[in-house]
């Protein structure tokens, strides 16, 4: 995805916000996280630009990707989280950027909360041009 289609889908969007959407769809694929999907929240909650939204198939995974989102966004971006919540027992960490929010999740977890659903009338960012495993972008969690 190039940034011009994404400026087109998250309405006024920063560069610093691009590159740590960009960031952490990256850091999830290198560590294997699953189904990583993109919402944009810009038009349905004002404060709030996107959902990152990924799995991992066991705690120690979960605590995996959330530690190389957090770098990789670090590197792109010089941020840290405003605030980290679930990291303890890592089952669903939320991440809170201030403009993004990333939701790292068990699969069972994310499918029990079920956020596409719930947000279902936001729009996705297609996020295949920041993954290097093709079939990473069509993983879903386990039913």
């Amino acid at each position: 995805m190039s940034d011009a289609v994404a400026v087109e889908i998250i309405s006024n969007p920063t560069a610093d916000t691009l590159a740590l959407v960009e960031a952490a769809v990256r850091g999830a694929d290198d560590k294997l996280g699953i189904d990583p999907i993109v919402l944009d929240l810009a038009e349905l909650l004002g404060v709030v630009e996107a959902f990152v939204i990924v799995s991992g198939r066991n705690e120690r995974q979960v605590s995996a990707i959330v530690e190389e989102i957090e770098a990789q966004i670090k590197v792109a971006t010089t941020r840290s989280p405003i605030r980290l919540e679930g990291h303890r027992e890592p089952s669903w960490v939320l991440m809170d950027y201030g403009d993004v929010v990333i939701h790292v999740f068990l699969e069972e977890t994310r499918e029990f909360y079920d956020l596409e659903h719930l947000w279902s009338n936001a729009p996705r960012i297609d996020v295949s041009a920041f993954v290097s495993r093709p079939e990473a972008a069509d993983e879903t969690p386990a039913h």
